[in-house]
């Protein structure tokens, strides 16, 4: 018996939003002073540290809640079951329903609430609910998944990442050019094959690095309003993810039983690839190895960083051959791994 991934969806916006629609944008320091660049050499040195040369923004139509649905229904038909056979609906997200051009976040009722009613389950047993997570809030839900799954109280669950932060991102921060919106699904179940998940790694580091990212004001010192938008300090948090990421990764794959050398892939939340560059890096440091050519697949340069979203749609689209040169075959063993706000870490070590 095994507790396995049986299925997957994901869904990309189709509206590019490329580096260079931010040449027109009014560029401020977090002080609100000028910086001493031009907006064509803030994009150009954005694009060599983070590896983004365009993201997808959802449609103005479309909210957080509703291209959730979309991957589930994706999930829920690649998997091959019947939807009202699913006992939890968890959906990991962190700024709920931001419709276009409002200020506020609408979490009520919860986005697996409405991802249930869209889906148009009938069933009342099968529980919906949200985790707020950060970054890392997909992979968690699939570790609370599983710990349902062993525990008896179930035997199929949804989970869900899903992000619009396009709605969330202050225009006047440089840092806005990393976010983009997306949406991933898995469908998770006890069945008789073998591998699934082998082993997980969750920890929360609150005492110091709790605001590293955080709601706040513009960075234009002329607006007034109290609308609030995502910051981060990012150098700390560069500094924060390359120190503990890889000491994580190690811990869950030693746990594991399984070899460095029976690692096929590493499918790590898309958030900088010079810092998840540097992750990889130091983990195989860690066991006295150079990184592999090709351990480590990347969508950010085209996808930028959907938050919650970015390692099921990674994990999706390898599977269907969407990804050039990246393969995940019968019996590969991967990992999953991630950071956000919190600032929590986490891992998977997973056999396909």
């Amino acid at each position: 018996m095994a507790i396995k991934i049986t299925g997957t969806g994901s869904y990309i916006p189709n509206v590019i939003e490329k580096n260079e629609d931010f040449y027109q944008h009014q560029f401020l320091n977090s002080d609100g002073s000028t910086i001493n660049a031009s907006n064509k050499v803030i994009v150009e040195k954005f694009k060599a540290i983070t590896g983004i040369g365009e993201r997808r923004y959802a449609k103005k139509t479309l909210n957080t809640s509703d291209i959730a649905f979309f991957a589930a229904e994706k999930a829920i038909e690649n998997a091959n079951i019947n939807q009202e056979d699913i006992d939890y609906i968890i959906v990991a997200h962190n700024y709920g329903d931001v419709k276009h051009n409002t200020e506020q976040s609408d979490t009520v009722p919860s986005m697996a609430s409405r991802v249930k009613h869209l889906l148009k389950i009938e069933n009342p047993r099968c529980v919906a609910y949200d985790v707020l997570f950060g970054c890392p809030g997909w992979i968690e839900g699939v570790i609370q998944a599983n710990a349902f799954i062993k525990s008896g109280i179930a035997k199929t669950c949804l989970v869900i990442g899903a992000e619009t932060l396009s709605r969330v991102i202050d225009p006047h921060d440089r840092d806005s050019m990393i976010y983009s919106d997306g949406a991933g699904a898995v469908i998770v179940k006890n069945t008789d094959k073998e591998g699934g998940i082998l082993a997980h790694e969750t920890a929360t580091f609150a005492l110091d690095e709790a605001h590293f990212i955080f709601f706040g004001e513009t960075n234009n010192p002329d607006i007034n309003d109290k609308r609030r938008y995502i910051k981060m300090y990012g150098r700390k948090i560069y500094e924060f993810a390359i120190t503990n990421v890889p000491k994580a990764m190690k811990s869950c794959l030693d746990k594991s039983g399984v070899d460095i050398m029976d690692l096929k892939k590493i499918l790590i939340h898309q958030a900088n690839e010079k810092m998840d560059e540097a992750i990889v890096k130091r983990f195989y440091k860690l066991y006295n190895m150079e990184m592999p050519e090709g351990i480590m697949p990347m969508t950010i340069g085209k996808l930028g960083n959907s938050s919650v979203a970015t390692v099921p749609t990674l994990y999706d689209m390898i599977l269907n051959d969407e990804m050039e040169n990246q393969q995940i075959n019968k019996g590969d063993v991967i990992i999953f791994a991630s950071v956000g706000a919190g600032m929590n870490i986490n891992a998977i070590i997973y056999k396909h």
